[in-house]
Formats: C-alpha cells, sequence, structure tokens
C-alpha cells in the first residue's frame, strides 16, 4: 500500500487549486525544512505537496520518449455512473469556470491525452493523461 504521492511545485497554492478541482481537499498545512507544504487526499489516494523556492521546469515525461525515471500517477475515476469523456467534460467545465472567476491563479485544463481504449490483460479501459500545474502527467483510468 503507498502511504503518498509527494510532488514539487514551483506554486503551492496553484497545485492546491488544481487538485481541489480533480477532487482532493487540503487536510493538513505544514513546512518541511525550508518551503511550505500540505497533505490532500481524495479519489482514494493521499498527496503531499511541496513548494520549491527557484523551481527550475521539471523535465518532459509525456512527450520525451526517452526520458527515464518517475512518468506519471493513476487516478481511477470510474464510479460506474460516468463514462471517462463525460467525467472529463465535467472536469472541463470546472476549471473553465475556475479560470474564468480566478485566472491568477487557475488555468485551464490541459489535456495531454484524450479519452481512449486500452486493452490491459483482457480488460478493456477508458484512459486518458492531463497535466498539473507544474505539468506534471496524471492519467485518468475509468
Amino acid at each position: 500500500m503507498i502511504h503518498h504521492i509527494s510532488i514539487r511545485t514551483a506554486d503551492i497554492m496553484k497545485a492546491i487549486a488544481f487538485y481541489e478541482l480533480l477532487g482532493f481537499s487540503v487536510k493538513e498545512r505544514f513546512t518541511t525544512g525550508y518551503t511550505l507544504a500540505c497533505w490532500l487526499e481524495g479519489l482514494g489516494n493521499r498527496l503531499e505537496l511541496m513548494q520549491i523556492p527557484e523551481p527550475k521546469p521539471s523535465p518532459d515525461a509525456f512527450y520525451d520518449e526517452h526520458y527515464v525515471g518517475y512518468y506519471h500517477f493513476c487516478l481511477d475515476v470510474g464510479d460506474g455512473e460516468m463514462s471517462l469523456p463525460q467525467w472529463l467534460q465535467q472536469l472541463k467545465s470546472k476549471f473553465e469556470e475556475g479560470n474564468y472567476q480566478n485566472p491568477a491563479l487557475i488555468s485551464p485544463l490541459k489535456i495531454l491525452l484524450p479519452p481512449q481504449q486500452q486493452m490491459i490483460g483482457n480488460k478493456v479501459y477508458e484512459v486518458a493523461f492531463i497535466a498539473d500545474t507544474d505539468n506534471l502527467p496524471i492519467e485518468l483510468i475509468c
């Protein structure tokens, strides 16, 4: 069992706003050494965000086919009520509204790969990829 996923971010307030729209909520705010941090919980997972002073751009893990290392994490958004395209459209609308209300904090949702079917073993899944505020890929599966 994974305890949490830790993500370094250039702007913790923008990252919190992104993950809250995705379905997470802040459970604890704290500092870790020299930086701001928080725990978020949602979609059956726990994330730790840490703001990095003087951040450098992250490598392009999604489009660089020679990149080696951490690639993405995957969120199971299947609840049986909506297909992945419907769920993603609803999420996109939340981001559009958030961007309209507060463009300094919330950017439009960046979709790296629109929903498509993928055979994994003997099961067919719907998968899509989005990017967070620091362009880290997140897989959505249903």
